[in-house]
């Protein structure tokens, strides 16, 4: 027991609807907060271009993706727009008990999941534009979609922003060198919380 850390990891968890910009945040945050390691997750959609495998996902085939969630490796999964993601479960399981923080960018269904198994260890932050007109926006400015895709995805959007009320903190993503810094200030307040700390280790305990 000796070789424990003193608290249990933490699991970040970082949602917003599409185009919110809550990938931006997350790969940034990773830079600028001290002790955060990304999540990555396994998917069948295909890649983007500027995308590395095994550091923005694991890419893998639809028949690959099924038989890691039968062999329960999978701590959630969800299929989306005809594509399949998923978040591995055995580095979640390792960064809490070593004392590891580990961030998640995810979606709300995926989220809620991660929650329901790590609720403990995990901590929910929502992303929000600071308008619609501003998602709508930022959707158009990717460039990367049709029309119809974009459609699709401002409808999913206008439902998923209901659910923040479901989460820990909410931030709205107006700068993103603003929003870096709320999300370093709820790491730092959430690293201090008693509860993290292993009963064992924790200062002016009566032994």
């Amino acid at each position: 027991m000796a070789d424990l850390p003193l608290r249990r990891g933490i699991i970040f968890i970082l949602s917003a609807p599409s185009g919110a910009g809550k990938t931006t945040i997350s790969k940034a945050a990773l830079h600028a907060i001290g002790g955060l390691e990304p999540s990555v997750s396994i998917t069948t959609r295909t890649p983007r271009e500027g995308e590395i495998d095994g550091v923005d996902y694991k890419f893998v085939t639809q028949e690959d993706f099924e038989r890691r969630v039968r062999a329960s490796e999978m701590a959630e999964w969800v299929r989306v727009f005809g594509a399949s993601y998923g978040t591995p479960r055995r580095p979640l399981d390792a960064a809490v008990e070593t004392g590891r923080d580990i961030l998640l960018d995810i979606d709300i269904e995926g989220a809620r999941r991660i929650r329901d198994r790590y609720a403990v260890d995990a901590v929910t932050i929502f992303v929000l534009p600071p308008s619609f007109a501003a998602l709508e926006n930022r959707l158009r400015g990717r460039g990367t979609e049709t029309q119809a895709a974009i459609n699709r995805r401002l409808g999913r959007a206008s439902d998923e922003a209901s659910a923040y009320p479901e989460y820990d903190y909410l931030i709205i993503n107006d700068e993103v060198g603003d929003s870096i810094s709320h999300l370093a200030h709820i790491v730092a307040a959430e690293r201090l919380k008693v509860k993290r700390l292993r009963e064992e280790f924790a200062p002016w305990t009566k032994r």
